[in-house]
């Protein structure tokens, strides 16, 4: 499962482009197709194109991320979408708490892109404002008020239209987030606002014993305050907020999960051991039960569902 550090080149962070201070685990691809195979049905294989190890480095910035960063392709994410179905994405009836923190950020007929808007579960949140979602995963769901284009793809006419450019859980399945955050910077107007949503480490979702949704090709960065701090900067936009994100109906089950595990990670996120695969169903079946009996947890001292950054990008002199 790991390899010694000392044979290991240390990849470059892939936020500020300084090597990484520490490989953390080298993890067999084989080994988390079969639970992707096994779990969700989906063939991940493909995704990992030649590769038969995965690492998993940290950054100087507390950012963890695994090279090679292999991403989930088209067939990967069409059977993954299948598997979940609509109930467990986020609605309006199901929000992510960080919606409603990032739309006090916006003003009043602002003009809003939502990269990687899924179903548009930021939408009824910003009703005051001018809408428009991208989502390539996700064509012909609402033509209306959204379009089947990337980012990338939608610049080429649109640099510089939006006053509020948000990304919600997209950062990090992108294999290179800088660039991705370059082009929604590139996206908003001068004084205008750039908001994402991560993952985050520590937390439950890092503790759970083999939590293949915090896996390749699926997720490939895990973040920190000091690492969207670096994000922003190095884009010359101001940090206006880094927020903890509360926990909600839409991802509380992961809190209860980690509560309810009898093994919780730490140095070691994945491991072909069969306390790690019966720690994980125990904490999936009473985690699943709990939540249906306390759901959200109000009060925790743990860290949140997630970290929500909004930065400013410097008006034009």
């Amino acid at each position: 499962m790991s390899v010694p550090e000392a044979t290991a080149d240390y990849p470059l962070c892939p936020v500020t482009g300084e090597p990484a201070a520490a490989l953390i685990q080298t993890v067999s691809c084989e080994f988390l197709a079969r639970l992707w195979e096994i779990e969700f049905k989906v063939d991940a294989r493909p995704s990992f194109g030649g590769a038969t190890h995965l690492s998993l480095w940290r950054s100087p910035t507390g950012l963890m991320f695994f090279s090679p960063a292999p991403v989930g392709d088209a067939d990967f994410y069409k059977t993954f979408y299948k598997t979940l179905g609509p109930k467990l994405f986020p609605s309006e009836r199901r929000p992510r708490a960080e919606f409603r923190l990032a739309a006090s950020h916006i003003a009043s007929g602002a003009r809003v892109l939502d990269v990687g808007c899924g179903f548009g579960g930021f939408r009824p949140f910003v009703a005051h404002a001018d809408y428009l979602g991208l989502d390539p995963h996700f064509s012909g769901e609402a033509a209306d008020w959204s379009l089947s284009e990337s980012l990338g793809e939608h610049l080429i006419k649109n640099a510089g239209a939006y006053d509020a450019v948000c990304a919600f859980q997209v950062l990090e399945h992108v294999e290179r987030p800088a660039d991705f955050f370059a082009e929604m910077t590139a996206a908003a107007k001068p004084g205008g606002l750039v908001i994402v949503g991560v993952p985050h480490v520590p937390s439950a979702m890092t503790r759970i014993p083999n939590f293949l949704l915090n896996a390749p090709p699926h997720h490939l960065t895990w973040w920190s305050e000091d690492a969207l701090r670096a994000l922003a900067g190095r884009n010359g936009l101001a940090v206006e907020t880094i927020q903890p994100v509360a926990w909600s109906k839409m991802d509380s089950l992961v809190y209860w999960i980690e509560r309810c595990s009898p093994v919780r990670c730490r140095d070691v996120y994945f491991k072909h051991a069969w306390p790690w695969h019966a720690a994980a169903l125990t904490g999936l079946i009473l985690g699943y039960v709990a939540n249906k009996l306390f759901g959200p947890p109000r009060k925790t001292k743990d860290e949140g569902a997630g970290l929500l950054l909004a930065a400013r990008k410097p008006l034009e002199r």
